[in-house]
């Protein structure tokens, strides 16, 4: 018996399980250079087309996973927020990680942040999770300023990705880690008005190349 899928609400998204309507907005997504700037190459559409049959069937085993993005104003959707358990052999694996991919149109308004952090919140207070990480690309700078916004430490030592190719310059990832109290104790300061929730640009993930 599966369990029931998730879906979270925040002021401005819906994460989702995926539909079939999400497929073709999700493969323009992945084939755009922009997006796809710190990933070894774009996808093609029978690529980006398993990525998502791969993470909709995920969602539907686990409850959760990397959850569709739907822009609540206009319905569009935008990518993908939410957390995932990496199949790659990862300096801190076993683990969870949170991750995100949205399309340009929805970058430099807060997004990522917004549903990285409803996720973040479902990991450790309903999954009850004691850590989640994430990790990208050394030069991918906007993702590790959502990282940083999350509260997120980075880790001294940085680690080769091994779904990216040796030699390749996107090979050398840094690692970042939220523990359950720190996330419970930036959430008692935010609730007191203390901490804000900023704007930062959304941003292409740290996801591996192709699959999950």
């Amino acid at each position: 018996m599966r369990t029931p899928v998730t879906t979270l609400s925040t002021q401005r998204m819906h994460l989702r399980q995926w539909h079939a309507r999400d497929f073709a907005p999700f493969a323009a997504l992945n084939a755009d250079a922009e997006v796809m700037r710190h990933f070894p190459a774009p996808l093609t559409r029978p690529q980006s087309d398993a990525m998502a049959d791969r993470i909709q069937a995920l969602i539907a085993e686990r409850g959760w996973g990397f959850w569709a993005a739907e822009h609540r104003a206009s319905g569009e959707f935008m990518g993908f927020i939410g957390l995932h358990i990496p199949a790659a052999d990862l300096p801190c694996s076993p683990c969870v990680e949170i991750g995100w991919r949205l399309a340009r149109p929805f970058w430099g308004q807060g997004l990522a942040t917004e549903g990285a952090r409803a996720a973040l919140a479902h990991g450790f207070d309903v999954l009850c999770l004691a850590s989640i990480v994430s990790f990208t690309a050394l030069f991918n700078l906007r993702s590790q300023a959502v990282m940083q916004r999350l509260g997120m430490l980075r880790d001294e030592e940085n680690f080769e990705h091994p779904a990216v190719p040796q030699g390749h310059a996107l090979r050398r990832h840094c690692l970042y880690r939220l523990s359950r109290g720190q996330w419970r104790q930036q959430h008692s300061t935010t609730r007191h008005g203390q901490a804000g929730a900023g704007i930062l640009e959304g941003a292409s993930h740290q996801f591996p190349p192709h699959t999950p």
